[in-house]
């Protein structure tokens, strides 16, 4: 959304008020503003966009993960167990974009916290793996592509959804985000279920996506 600049005549309490608000929400007195006056108005600002997208993903994420505290209002961390040696923690953090990126809403980034490089160059393995799953599935779907970084066993996804009056919704990105997030969650826990057999993995890895139907992101 567009921004200008405006003169606005406010009283010294209420712009008091406004700052002490401000202050405990973590926004500039600019933001606030805009806020309320956009809730005022029933306008849907992109704070207000990534905060329902949000709330809609915690409502959806199951007990296997355990949200976290949010870094930011355009960020959303969750962690899940691995069941491995030394029982790795998997982190997933959603960050929305407040203005789409081309056709990239976000990124999911996905790490762990280890310093084993067996299970540093295992993860790299599967990264490879899921983006190329993807890439054959979403090939002719986004004419863009989907953009992905893999390094250290850590992984960032762009975040994509089809175009259509539908996927507009918080409601229906947060479902979609949600969904995804659960399916790389299964495929991982999948492929280290079978990592001493690379094949099995590969294919259980491949028929288990391609049984996917959800909104692909």
């Amino acid at each position: 959304m567009k921004k200008s600049v405006y003169s606005l005549v406010l009283m010294d309490d209420v712009v008091d008020a406004i700052d002490r608000l401000a202050c405990r929400k973590q926004l500039s007195r600019s933001a606030l503003i805009n806020q309320i006056l956009a809730e005022h108005v029933a306008l849907l600002t992109p704070e207000q966009r990534m905060k329902d997208i949000f709330c809609r993903l915690e409502e959806l994420m199951n007990e296997t993960f355990r949200i976290q505290p949010q870094q930011g209002s355009s960020m959303l961390s969750m962690r899940s167990a691995l069941r491995f040696k030394y029982k790795p923690t998997i982190r997933y953090v959603v960050e929305l974009f407040r203005e789409a990126d081309g056709d990239a809403i976000g990124r999911l980034k996905v790490s762990f916290r280890t310093q084993n490089a067996d299970l540093i160059a295992a993860l790299d393995s599967f990264f490879r793996l899921i983006s190329e799953v993807e890439r054959q599935r979403l090939d002719g779907l986004s004419p863009a592509g989907c953009g992905y970084h893999i390094s250290d066993g850590r992984y960032i996804r762009e975040i994509h959804l089809p175009s259509g009056p539908g996927f507009s919704k918080p409601e229906a990105i947060g479902g979609a985000i949600a969904s995804y997030i659960r399916l790389l969650d299964s495929l991982l826990k999948l492929y280290f279920d079978n990592i001493d057999s690379p094949l099995l993995a590969r294919q259980l890895i491949e028929g288990a996506y391609n049984t996917y139907d959800e909104v692909l992101i």
